[in-house]
């Protein structure tokens, strides 16, 4: 398995009376098949909620979805099945799929809705519970629920302080230095979308929307779908920038697709920029934005940077691995001519929908719905201009709606997050 590594900046052409120039650095990252390699093994943890609100469809159609999933499994992968309410337990332990029957029957015998909501507790378990089944797989989590984290008494191996939500955020964090994935479903309307996006943005994986129940199987199976498409496994993006360049001060690097998420840069002792990746899909572009700035440079074609990926590939059990290093160019120019390009100003565009979101709902958590139904107007035309059709209805009719003086639903609300993130799920 091999890395594919692109990059291209929104405009190569740099004019040459300008003292500072702002560019947008685009980065396509993706695995590469070769002729012999195979799909990785997997090493998945169910995390489901049990609570008392998931009585009756709800919790029967997770079973059934769940089931869907475990047929797809194939000998050499691994399963672990978690379950919380009030508590957490474990329901099928960490082990390799053999006899399906035997692990369809816990989960139909264990998975009885009852209690409260201790969303840390369960994550802790199926943290503790992924990490038996690392070696050589490609390691990642599910995590469902239709409700918000409790504050608990009980604290897990983790040492993390009694606040539910503030040790789900603290697991997340933990659970990329072991090399583990983490998605969330919400279930539902009365999920926690800001907790449930940020475990899911720290954990390097996606968020994903049951709205009804009888969506549970496909969105279970999308999931499903993208995990076996891994082909390696604890990637960084290291950047380095020449003299005269650097890196903008506030968010200067984000991922637009498959999902948009802020992604946090530390330095390493070399000087690089580092950005956790975490899996890579074969195939599938991982694009991320890098926002930098240009202090005045000397005529012609410059070296202002360099990109390369770290990353682990799991088929033959190594780690550390490095892809060739990718120079980035400008052409600096005393006749400045622009020369856009229409990718990295699609990523753009893209970002700006999520941020124009975003912008929207603090507004509205302000009170200030005018200026919320304005910014989500806005986003709805950034839609339109990338071509996602589905995101720019979703957000002109929210806009709509608080035009005239309605409230947002609960599940407007979300399913409004939901496609500043990503293309929405039908």
């Amino acid at each position: 398995m091999k890395v594919k590594l692109l990059s291209a900046l929104n405009d190569t052409n740099v004019d040459l009376a300008q003292l500072s120039s702002q560019r947008q650095l685009g980065i396509s990252i993706s695995a590469i098949a070769g002729e012999f390699d195979r799909h990785l093994p997997l090493n998945l943890c169910l995390i489901l909620d049990k609570s008392g609100s998931m009585h009756g469809k709800p919790i029967k159609t997770v079973i059934q979805a769940v089931e869907g999933l475990l047929d797809q499994l194939t000998p050499g992968d691994r399963i672990s099945v978690v379950a919380f309410a009030g508590a957490a337990e474990v329901i099928v332990p960490n082990q390799e799929v053999e006899d399906l029957g035997s692990i369809k029957t816990l989960i139909k015998n264990k998975l009885n809705a009852s209690g409260g909501t201790v969303i840390a507790e369960g994550l802790a378990l199926g943290i503790t519970e992924l990490m038996k089944g690392t070696r050589g797989t490609v390691s990642q989590a599910f995590l469902l629920t239709d409700g918000h984290g409790e504050s608990s008494l009980r604290i897990w191996k983790w040492e993390l302080g009694p606040d539910d939500n503030k040790r789900c955020l603290e697991l997340a964090y933990k659970a990329t230095k072991f090399n583990l994935t983490l998605n969330t479903l919400g279930f539902g309307s009365n999920w926690n979308q800001d907790l449930l996006e940020k475990i899911a943005d720290a954990g390097g994986g996606t968020l994903a929307y049951i709205e009804h129940p009888e969506q549970a199987v496909e969105e279970f199976s999308r999931l499903f779908r993208r995990i076996q498409s891994v082909g390696l496994t604890n990637a960084y993006l290291l950047l380095s920038l020449m003299p005269n360049v650097r890196l903008a001060e506030l968010k200067p690097i984000a991922q637009v697709a498959p999902d948009t998420i802020e992604l946090p840069v530390q330095q390493e002792a070399d000087g690089r920029f580092a950005v956790r990746l975490g899996d890579l899909m074969q195939d599938v572009e991982r694009v991320v934005l890098a926002n930098i700035y240009l202090a005045k440079l000397p005529e012609g074609r410059q070296e202002i940077g360099q990109i390369q990926i770290r990353y682990d590939d799991p088929a033959v059990d190594k780690q550390g691995l490095f892809s060739a290093i990718a120079p980035v160019y400008a052409d600096v120019m005393q006749v400045y001519q622009p020369t856009a390009n229409p990718q990295v100003q699609q990523s753009i565009l893209t970002l700006a929908k999520y941020r124009q979101t975003q912008l929207a709902e603090a507004k509205l958590q302000q009170g200030d719905r005018t200026g919320a139904a304005t910014m989500l107007q806005t986003a709805a035309k950034t839609a339109l201009q990338i071509g996602d059709t589905g995101a720019a209805t979703v957000l002109q009719t929210s806009a709509t709606r608080l035009q005239a003086g309605e409230e947002l639903s609960e599940g407007d609300r979300k399913k409004t997050r939901i496609v500043s993130k990503t293309v929405l799920q039908e």
